[in-house]
């Protein structure tokens, strides 16, 4: 079982125009709602990847059923914090030429009470999980250090996966995790220089292995992906594919990355099935995530190398 915790569900709204002309009326000719969340989107990868996968995190009072019954149709269990108030709506706004603006909602503020009380509830749902991620924003109220206080509530046995930006990542990759993905830009903001080549990258990885991650699955967008646990690095490059929407695909490279651990993968098999999954990914619209068949036919493109 792999647990994935979600600190800042959202809404995400994708609206397609022809062009985005700004202090202009617009008129929309598409629009997808889809109830997301990044270790949201990942519990769903897992299961489509036929895993099995419990999400836990702060849930709304307002709008919050509507999550419930879309985890139910992809068969992931849930068991949520509620809180007073609304879920976020995040607008993904893309225009003719795959040009996408993206207008993020900071939701609603959690107590502190509400916070320990995900602390408690992820100890004890974690104790029957062999993964456990944890990824996405925190929500109003809720300090940066509260990554790692999450990272504390995950018994030591249990592989740790983090997906989140700056001092958050930080402070989780300090208490010892398994593995997180940095973008190329996240990982650039964290050792403040732009990284060129790959042994740039790699060695920039490193970096963070010393502080605490045993490995690092490094997201270079449609160039593909490095994997490196400090010893030895690995590359896969994306197939080539029809752009829909680069929106989620981190979040699928995530959830294979946590079945293949689960199911006990070297670390060639784990990237190959995560630019699999990132690259099936992209080829769907809006925010929605990749779907089995797609992986499947993507996967047998995907070469991995030494680097």
């Amino acid at each position: 079982m792999i647990l994935t915790i979600c600190p800042n569900p959202s809404i995400d709204c994708t609206i397609e125009l022809a062009n985005l002309n700004v202090g202009r009326v617009n008129r929309i000719e598409n629009k997808i709602l889809t109830y997301s969340g990044k270790a949201i989107n990942v519990a769903i990868g897992v299961r489509r990847l036929g895993g099995n996968s419990t999400v836990t995190g702060f849930m709304f009072e307002n709008d919050g059923k509507s999550f419930l019954h879309a985890l139910d149709r992809e068969g992931v269990l849930s068991r949520f914090i509620w809180s007073e108030g609304s879920v976020r709506v995040n607008y993904k706004i893309i225009d003719v030429r795959s040009m996408m603006t993206e207008i993020n909602d900071r939701g609603e503020s959690v107590p502190r009470e509400k916070q320990k009380e995900l602390l408690e509830l992820s100890a004890r749902l974690a104790e029957d999980c062999s993964v456990a991620v944890i990824s996405g924003s925190l929500p109003q109220g809720v300090e940066d250090g509260y990554y790692a206080e999450l990272v504390r509530s995950v018994p030591k046995e249990v592989k740790v996966f983090v997906d989140t930006e700056g001092k958050k990542l930080l402070d989780a990759v300090r208490q010892g995790v398994y593995m997180i993905k940095p973008n190329l830009s996240e990982l650039e903001a964290i050792v403040k220089t732009s990284l060129g080549d790959k042994s740039e990258m790699v060695k920039a990885c490193k970096k963070l292995i010393e502080m605490g991650t045993q490995n690092v699955l490094l997201s270079l967008g449609q160039q593909g992906a490095i994997l490196t646990d400090g010893s030895r690095s690995y590359y896969a490059k994306t197939a080539n594919v029809a752009v829909n929407s680069t929106v989620g695909a981190g979040d699928s490279m995530l959830s294979a990355a946590a079945v293949m651990v689960e199911r006990g993968a070297d670390a060639k098999e784990i990237l190959r099935c995560a630019v699999a999954a990132g690259t099936a990914s992209i080829t769907t619209p809006g925010t929605n995530l990749f779907y089995k068949d797609k992986y499947d036919e993507i996967y047998e493109k995907i070469k991995v190398e030494e680097i």
